[in-house]
């Protein structure tokens, strides 16, 4: 029977069929057949003689169920399996192809090899489908904001300490820039933005989350109530003096770009690091530099705007990135400071200093922007108590009536001598 010819026929083939049978059937025109199949009416002659000849199986293409004449061989697919298993196991479809012509010398799709471990059972999950928000415009020029944060993860696996990564993306192009530190700090901060503006310049604007690094929660003390002011953290104070607005991010979501690129790192990043057999943060600092430029190469965009925001940074920025603190000043003209003691060594006349801690480590005394020759104090001499000797101590025994004893024993009332 001619149903026995139909094997596997689609929606799509099964109307082709329909309609052409029905123009066998003189049930409507050629014209009108070639109208419903968008197709020529040579294309439905040819149709209609095949149908009577062939049956439904004539809509069915030729090639239907059999490997494609541009197919890869099997041996290939299961060489490029076989080291998906071994090296790359937990890649992404799209960097594992990278690594096998970079490392391995296959060149194979994308798709295709996304298919082959799919099939096999080696493909990740999808992602999950993200809530909606709403879409930001990027800033019109390089330099014009900058998010940064920092993220805390797994960077060289089991084979080394853990650490963090402080991470830099421009709004409006994508560029990135970042160090890797033992942990997220004032000083990391600091030495980060530091090294991004000796490099690019500072921009106008950075984008950043409610970290107690970059936000100050503490309490106002009187002096800055008095003056009207708030109270800043050491990057707070730093920026101001730098002259770069500070845009807090109500949720990670608002950061969406730093948030995606450290997805994108710590996909791409670790495998980079594990390939390397880096495994400490000094190499993996140097083997940025390198990393950084080909990945900006690749995933940065071109901005609206053709101006570069950055402003040089200026030649004492050492003395606005730094932790500055205030000290009082001793009668013997000496200060405090981390557990240590310190001499000021000129002729003053006023109570409180500045001390600035850089990042070089080194320590300047400052008054009115002004350094202050010290020296430090390497002992502190406390005295001791004289021990007393030759003397019993007999402790003070007071009266019955003494007002410490409160009370009298057995009664309610206070005792009164008469």
């Amino acid at each position: 029977m001619e149903d026995r010819d139909i094997i596997m026929i689609n929606s799509k083939e099964l109307k082709k069929f329909h309609i052409v049978k029905m123009y066998l059937e003189k049930k409507i025109k050629q014209k009108e057949a070639a109208d419903l199949l968008s197709l020529s009416t040579r294309q439905v002659r040819r149709i209609a003689s095949r149908i009577e000849s062939e049956g439904s199986r004539a809509v069915v293409h030729r090639l239907k169920g059999k490997p494609s004449n541009r197919s890869r061989p099997q041996a290939l697919k299961e060489k490029v399996l076989s080291l998906y298993r071994s090296k790359y196991h937990d890649f992404g479809p799209t960097l594992a192809r990278e690594k096998l012509f970079q490392i391995d010398g296959i060149r194979i799709g994308r798709e295709t090899l996304r298919n082959w471990l799919t099939s096999s059972g080696l493909a990740r999950k999808k992602r999950k489908p993200r809530p909606h928000r709403m879409y930001r415009e990027r800033k019109n020029n390089f330099g014009q904001m900058v998010q940064i944060d920092g993220s805390d993860h797994n960077w060289f696996e089991d084979r080394g300490p853990g650490c963090i990564f402080m991470g830099y993306i421009d709004d409006a192009t994508n560029m990135v820039y970042g160090r890797f530190y033992t942990h997220e700090g004032t000083i990391p901060a600091m030495d980060s933005f530091s090294r991004y503006a000796v490099r690019y310049g500072l921009p106008v604007s950075i984008y950043i989350d409610r970290h107690t690094t970059y936000r100050s929660t503490a309490r106002p003390t009187i002096e800055e109530e008095l003056s009207g002011s708030s109270s800043q953290s050491q990057f707070q104070r730093a920026m101001n003096e730098l002259g770069v607005e500070i845009i807090y991010a109500n949720s990670p979501q608002a950061k969406g770009r730093i948030e995606r690129l450290f997805g994108t790192l710590q996909d791409r990043l670790v495998k980079e690091l594990r390939l390397a057999e880096i495994d400490n943060i000094k190499d993996a600092n140097e083997f940025l530099k390198e990393y950084l430029p080909i990945h900006n190469k690749r995933f940065s965009l071109p901005a609206s705007g053709s101006a570069d925001m950055h402003r040089k940074p200026p030649h004492d920025i050492g003395s606005m990135l730094c932790i500055k603190e205030k000290r009082t000043l001793r009668n013997d003209n000496t200060i405090s400071y981390n557990s240590s003691y310190y001499q000021i060594l000129d002729d003053i006349y006023f109570k409180k200093v500045d001390v600035e801690k850089h990042l070089d480590g080194n320590i300047y005394i400052k008054y009115n922007g002004k350094s202050l020759k010290y020296s430090k104090i390497e002992k502190i001499f406390k005295k001791e108590k004289a021990e007393i000797k030759g003397k019993i101590r007999v402790p003070f025994k007071p009266k019955p009536y003494h007002p410490w004893r409160g009370k009298m024993r057995g009664r309610g009332v206070l005792a009164t001598r008469i």
